[in-house]
């Protein structure tokens, strides 16, 4: 998590573009003697693409590091196949690469595929290194784009936005990825998967809910964690704290902000009935900052005071973005979660003036894909402009990469079952709009039973951005989602262990939306049989 956190403060985007599986990997009767065929493969053309090239390499195994910013090691990986089959459009000048990672013996009769992070569309190897090793074959695809903060594919040579690399990303490379996986390991064991999973956080969670969406057939069971869906909407909205900061001409502190949020913790800790250092629900946390007003706050040896316009900014980041007139636009940032995420400054000038630091992924997405002026100066952005920025990019963006649809009648037709958990203590993605999804399909299909058949929705409390399988928690979501898909066992709970405000490791059940979680009044704080899940109305 050190790591992480580190990378996220240098402005690594997205927290977990290495999203690492932890079900176990059953071997499936008959499958571990499976022989293998690590050689050049025929490999048939998805519908709309030509193979432009098919390599196959058997590869020893042994420690994998990851690629690009974000890095990353997994050890002791299995000698696997690993088959590289590039494809192209015609017409577009793209080249897409889909890896498959098949392991030589073991291998659990599954296929899973791995998303990627902020604007890169694959997994660097730390995912297929650790699928591997659980017994997995698995596949991912770069989409024909780069690592997760390389936008030099934004714009063509005209400076207008290159739309058929925007449309591998937002849908289409994933979808071909699946065919491709499949293929390989037909191809490779000389028999198809049993069940084939798609696995991805963030960017990559966006990408399960658009194979849902889009795509129904592709796979049997979706884990989509802390999806960056209403991509259109949110990657403006999570540029609102700066916005505020400028406008506003407040830059609190990283102690400063921190007073608040550990402010906020405490005051809102109990409302699940027990002080455990969690905030369960903080949409019902109405802590007002301005009760800071005042306080001292030392900060690298200077002793600060808390103003006014302090607390002003905090409010207005936590309400979330609005319009002049007062219209809520989308989210703010969830309360308990890391303000420094999104409200970050940068240390200040020789006259002592601190600016912003903006948060990447949504500052490139406003310059590259909105302004498609790679030297626009999102520090100047007015309120007004803000509004305009947000309606552009839903008009512009929405139908291609906003992966709202609510309609998932047709996966859920196709037997697919769709598993989801996000942190709410978020600090790039807000969970509310996963949450407002959610609640769209409810409406869309007919209540919360009918969609619970096939879509479940977890939330996990104190969890940052991707945090679960990262050192803020842990939880087998992968075998939740294999024991359902395979064995019809419908995850009632998801069991996890997460971190709380003191930094101690405490057991939980979370709890399948939209039921919450309560203390019974009795029992050991850290233990989750402490806990029951109970509907919003008692709790």
């Amino acid at each position: 998590m050190r790591r992480l956190m580190t990378l996220l403060a240098a402005g690594v985007p997205l927290a977990a573009a290495v999203y690492l599986p932890t079900a176990s990997a059953e071997t499936q009767t008959g499958s571990a003697v499976t022989p293998l065929n690590c050689s050049t493969l025929s490999v048939k053309a998805p519908a709309g693409t030509e193979v432009e090239s098919v390599t196959a390499v058997r590869q020893a195994g042994g420690t994998v590091n990851g690629t690009g910013i974000l890095g990353g090691t997994v050890t002791d990986v299995p000698a696997y196949c690993e088959v590289t089959v590039t494809l192209a459009h015609p017409g577009d000048g793209d080249h897409a690469k889909v890896q498959t990672w098949l392991p030589v013996s073991g291998w659990n009769g599954r296929l899973q595929a791995l998303g990627g992070s902020a604007y890169g569309a694959g997994d660097n190897g730390v995912g297929l290194g650790t699928a591997v090793k659980n017994g997995y074959a698995a596949t991912t695809t770069d989409a024909g784009v780069g690592d997760v903060l390389d936008i030099s594919w934004a714009l063509n040579s005209e400076g207008q936005v290159n739309t058929a690399l925007l449309k591998n990303f937002a849908s289409r490379s994933q979808h071909e990825a699946a065919v491709v996986g499949k293929e390989v390991v037909d191809g490779v064991y000389g028999k198809p998967a049993s069940y084939s999973y798609f696995n991805g956080c963030s960017t990559g969670g966006r990408q399960g809910y658009m194979e849902a969406q889009r795509y129904p057939d592709d796979y049997d069971g979706i884990l989509a964690d802390a999806p960056a869906i209403n991509w259109d909407e949110f990657e403006v909205a999570t540029l609102w704290p700066q916005v505020v900061m400028n406008n506003e001409k407040t830059y609190p502190s990283k102690c400063e902000l921190d007073a608040f949020t550990n402010a906020a913790v405490k005051a809102c800790d109990s409302l699940d009935g027990a002080k455990d250092g969690l905030v369960n629900d903080p949409e019902r946390c109405d802590f007002d900052p301005r009760g800071l007003i005042g306080t001292k706050v030392v900060c690298g040896g200077r002793e600060l005071t808390i103003t006014a316009a302090d607390a002003a900014v905090v409010r207005k980041i936590w309400d979330g973005p609005r319009t002049a007139s007062g219209k809520k636009l989308w989210s703010g940032v969830p309360i308990g979660a890391d303000l420094n995420g999104l409200a970050a400054t940068n240390p200040p000038d020789a006259n002592g003036n601190v600016t912003g630091a903006p948060f990447q992924v949504p500052a490139l997405w406003v310059q590259l894909w909105l302004k498609k002026d790679p030297s626009f100066d999102v520090s100047k952005i007015t309120y007004s402009q803000f509004t305009q920025l947000f309606e552009q990019s839903e008009a512009e963006y929405g139908k291609v990469i906003g992966t709202d649809d609510p309609d998932l009648s047709a996966f859920r037709n196709s037997g697919g079952k769709l598993l989801t958990w996000h942190g709410q203590a978020d600090q790039f993605i807000p969970t509310q709009g996963t949450v407002e999804y959610r609640k769209q399909v409810e409406r869309e299909m007919g209540g919360t039973k009918r969609v619970d058949d096939f879509y479940r929705l977890f939330l996990a409390p104190g969890t940052v951005h991707c945090g679960l399988n990262k050192g803020d928690g842990t939880a087998d979501d992968l075998g939740a989602l294999t024991a359902w898909v395979e064995h019809g066992s419908a995850p009632k709970t998801l069991p996890a262990t997460l971190v709380n405000a003191s930094v101690e490791t405490v057991s939980r059940d979370l709890c399948s939306y939209p039921q919450v979680s309560r203390y019974m009044g009795y029992g050991d704080l850290a233990v989750a049989s402490s806990f029951r899940c109970v509907s919003p109305s008692s709790h």
